[in-house]
């Protein structure tokens, strides 16, 4: 399946169909939960309109989690298989995790500080979230530390595995620890406890947002097929001049 799209040519054919439908579904989704979640769902009987933050705030906090699953994954493909293609979906996928685990902590003191008073507590979730941050940078610092790139890669790989094991505490660490953060309302053994008019908009955002990142993941893979694609042709006509 790598070998098939590593191709530069292939690849690019692939992905310019897909992604005028990505970029087109994602807006409608994300203006469709925009709206519903700003101007057609119900106030918080407890937060009032401060829920409303929820709208970015959980979508991001699910992205940051799943691209860094999908992110140890593909990690874990190219140190079995030392396919370029999957170091290269891997260092697609690092920056927009990073993105995503950023907007989640500053959309969460948004929202934490009517709610909580404060901007920011060592609360578990957040503590945990923040951690979540620190491997997505330790990820993008580590695979360009060093002169040839599979060193980089190899270690950065390491690093994001490793990092798998905060994907767990993130999720149930409202669970485990008393915290300031509210139980999860989503995905629970016994169905969702939000409101439908609520529950409708954040299923949206979150679609809208998965979608979207698949959408830029795509482009920075592509790109980062060309630039291959460019420097072997470079290295191969500088060979050319020696010879």
């Amino acid at each position: 399946m790598f070998d098939w799209l590593a191709n530069p040519n292939r690849f690019k054919r692939i992905t310019n169909k897909l992604e005028p439908f990505l970029i087109v579904i994602s807006v409608i989704l994300i203006t469709l939960g925009l709206y519903f979640g700003l101007f057609d769902s119900p106030k918080d009987y407890q937060q009032g309109d401060a829920v409303r933050i929820m709208y970015v705030h959980v979508p991001s906090a699910w992205l940051a989690s799943l691209l860094f699953l999908s992110l140890a994954i593909s990690c874990v493909f190219y140190l079995a298989w030392k396919h370029p293609l999957a170091d290269i979906i891997s260092s697609s996928i690092a920056p927009i995790g990073a993105m995503f685990s950023l907007l989640t902590l500053i959309t969460g003191s948004l929202w934490g500080k009517p709610m909580w008073g404060t901007w920011w507590v060592w609360d578990a979730r957040l503590t945990s979230m923040l951690v979540l941050f620190f491997f997505y940078l330790g990820y993008i610092l580590l695979s360009n530390a060093f002169e040839r790139k599979i060193d980089g890669s190899k270690s950065a790989s390491v690093l994001a595995i490793i990092g798998v094991i905060n994907l767990p505490i993130i999720k149930f660490s409202v669970d485990w620890w008393h915290t300031l953060h509210q139980p999860s309302s989503i995905l629970r053994f016994d169905g969702p406890s939000i409101d439908n008019q609520m529950l409708l908009p954040l299923v949206l955002m979150i679609t809208g947002f998965s979608i979207f990142s698949l959408y830029i993941i795509t482009i920075n893979v592509k790109t980062k097929l060309i630039e291959k694609k460019c420097e072997a042709l470079l290295l191969k006509s500088n060979l050319r001049e020696f010879v």
